[in-house]
């Protein structure tokens, strides 16, 4: 995206922080210099490196300017719209050396009482495309079932399904959490999907998933031990948040499956007034 800005515009901008992306000037070729010299239209054939460059200027990972118009433009999405901007955003680091992001299979649910929130996406994940696959998966969909939920049916009435996602959409190219600017850029994503979704409980799924959607609103979440966040109803804008242990960890610790059956009952009777 280029700006017609004038050199008075081009200042503000920087003086606000934010960066201003200048057409690069292209230096003639002795081939294009002949040719116009006859008058002719010189060839412009742009080079592997100059067409990355084009790219990188049309979406510049971090860019304020970038981020801030997407963050609006994110709030008006409907889901065809948020899952091709997912697909190719760039909006942070996240992106560099991803090979797909992870956003849903084309069965799931788009209205549900109930929304499940998972850790950053693994590398199965991101080879199927969707959240929680292979055990994993068939853990959750069997914690699902056990309070007579399914992630899977697009017809499912509202109190049948769960939507689930993850707290980012895209795999850290090398093993680590996700950054600050990382996981805050990518909830305006979450909180579209919460949006559309209109979930009326949210289960957390694992100390880092719990943290990421709760510390904006409850700082003190930050560094507390998952067992601390269990067994009480926290809140992310308004909507109940159950906060749980992640099926990846179940499948190391099964002793735990009981409390995570304690902690699905919590929500599921936090939920039953509502209904």
């Amino acid at each position: 995206m280029s700006l017609d800005l004038d050199p008075r515009q081009r200042a503000m901008l920087q003086e606000m922080g934010l960066r201003v992306w200048s057409p690069v000037a292209r230096v003639q070729t002795p081939t294009q210099t002949a040719a116009a010299s006859e008058g002719q239209a010189a060839p412009s054939v742009p080079t592997k490196t100059q067409a990355r460059q084009e790219s990188r200027r049309e979406l510049p990972a971090n860019d304020p300017a970038h981020v801030g118009a997407l963050v609006d433009t994110i709030a008006t999405m409907d889901w065809p719209t948020l899952g091709r901007s997912i697909a190719t955003c760039q909006a942070c680091q996240l992106c560099n050396g991803r090979r797909a992001t992870v956003f849903g299979a084309t069965d799931i649910p788009r209205e549900a009482d109930w929304m499940v929130v998972g850790e950053p996406p693994d590398e199965t994940q991101e080879q199927a495309g969707e959240p929680f696959t292979g055990q994993a998966g068939q853990l959750l969909d069997n914690m699902l079932k056990a309070v007579k939920l399914s992630r899977h049916g697009s017809t499912l009435a509202r109190s049948a399904a769960a939507y689930v996602t993850n707290v980012v959409k895209c795999r850290p190219s090398t093993p680590r959490n996700p950054a600050p600017l990382e996981l805050a850029t990518c909830e305006h994503y979450l909180r579209r999907e919460i949006a559309l979704v209109q979930p009326k409980i949210i289960l957390a799924l694992g100390r880092f998933a719990a943290q990421a959607l709760l510390q904006g609103i409850t700082p003190e979440v930050v560094g507390t031990p998952l067992g601390q966040l269990r067994g009480q109803i926290h809140y992310y804008r308004g909507i109940p948040v159950v906060v749980t242990y992640h099926p990846d960890y179940l499948l190391r610790s099964p002793q735990h499956k009981a409390r995570v059956w304690a902690d699905l009952c919590l929500a599921q009777a936090h939920l039953k007034p509502a209904s």
